[in-house]
C-alpha cells in the first residue's frame, strides 16, 4: 500500500499466546471463543505484526514483536513461536537489513511490542537497530520507569533500557505530526500514552491501532482487556478513534490479529462493527 510519500508493509515477526478471558475482559467466553479458539490453558493465539514504512528518505518500523531474548520458560508460558517467521526474516524479505532502519515508533514498552528493540551480542544487550533513532511518549516512559503491581510483568527492562543508556532513545510530549504524512495519536486506557502513529496524505489513511483494538473482534465498544490500567478510560477512546474511523473512512491496522492484518469499521444499529478486510501488501496471515 501507498499513502503519499511512503510505500506501507506489515511485517510478521512472530506468533504468541495469552489468555483468552484476559484478552475479552468482561465479555463472557461463548460470544468470542468462536472467532479465537483457545488451547488447553485457555490461550488465544495472537500475531505480533509491526508496520515498516518506507520513503521520504526514511525506513520507519512501527513497534518490533517479543524479540528474542525470552527464557525457556518464558516461551513456554507465551507460546512463543518464530518457526513462520521472524522480525530479521520478514524485514530481510522485504530488503531491509537492520542497518537500514533510520527510525523506530515504539507504540508502548510492553515486551510484545518492544522485545526486538534489543539483542544480545555476547553479554551485552545492544539496540537491534544500530543506526535507527527510538522514540516512545515521555508520560508512557515514566510509567515504565513505575509501573503499578498491576502491569509490572508487562515491562521488561532489557527492552529499553539498553536504549536509553545508548543515548539512542527519543522521547515525544503529546500527539504532534512526527515526520510528513505521519501523525500520533493518544490514547490512554491500555496504558499511559500509548502513541498510535497514522499515515495520511489527506485522501487515505492508516491507523496503527496496536492495542486499543488488538483484533477486529474488539471493534465492539465493551470488548475491552483486562490487561488495561484504565478501562473506562479506553472506553473513550475507542468512541473517539471509531467516530473518525467511520467518519473519515480509515483503514485499520491490527498487530494482533491472527488473520486480519487491516480494514475498515462501519456504525451499526448495535453499534460499531468491523466492515471488511482490506488487502495490505504481502503477509504470512491467514485470511479471516
Amino acid at each position: 500500500m501507498k499513502i503519499g510519500k511512503y510505500e506501507l508493509y506489515p511485517v510478521e515477526t512472530g506468533r504468541f499466546a495469552l489468555d483468552g478471558g484476559a484478552m475479552f475482559g468482561i465479555i463472557p467466553k461463548p460470544l468470542w471463543q468462536k472467532a479465537h479458539p483457545t488451547d488447553d490453558r485457555n490461550r488465544i493465539e495472537l500475531a505480533a505484526r509491526s508496520l515498516l514504512l518506507k520513503g521520504d528518505g526514511r525506513v520507519i518500523l512501527v513497534d518490533n514483536g517479543n524479540g528474542s531474548k525470552f527464557t525457556d520458560k518464558q516461551i513456554d508460558i507465551y507460546r512463543l513461536d518464530t518457526s513462520r517467521n521472524d522480525l530479521f526474516r520478514s524485514l530481510r524479505n522485504l530488503g531491509v537489513s537492520p542497518e537500514e532502519v533510520t527510525d523506530v515508533l515504539l507504540t508502548h514498552l510492553h515486551f510484545d511490542h518492544a522485545g526486538g528493540s534489543t539483542v544480545r551480542a555476547g553479554k551485552e544487550l545492544v539496540p537491534a537497530f544500530p543506526k535507527a533513532r527510538y522514540c516512545v511518549q515521555k508520560a508512557h516512559w515514566d510509567q515504565a520507569m513505575h509501573p503499578t503491581e498491576k502491569d509490572r510483568g508487562s515491562f521488561m527492562p532489557d527492552d529499553f533500557m539498553p536504549l536509553f543508556h545508548a543515548g539512542v532513545l527519543d522521547f515525544i510530549d503529546g500527539p504532534c505530526e512526527l515526520f510528513p504524512g505521519i501523525s500520533l495519536e493518544l490514547v490512554n486506557g491500555h496504558t499511559a500514552a500509548q502513541q498510535l502513529p497514522k499515515i495520511s496524505d489527506g485522501t487515505q489513511t492508516v491507523l496503527f491501532v496496536c492495542d486499543l483494538f488488538p483484533t477486529t473482534s474488539h471493534i465492539p465498544l465493551p470488548y475491552i482487556m483486562a490487561y488495561d490500567i484504565r478501562p473506562l478510560t479506553t472506553l473513550e477512546d475507542k468512541k473517539r478513534i471509531l467516530t473518525s474511523a467511520v467518519e473519515e473512512d480509515w483503514t485499520l491496522f491490527f498487530e494482533h490479529d491472527p488473520g486480519t492484518v487491516a480494514g475498515k469499521v462501519a456504525r451499526t444499529e448495535k453499534g460499531f462493527a468491523f466492515r471488511e478486510a482490506i488487502p495490505f501488501g504481502h503477509s504470512n496471515a491467514h485470511p479471516s
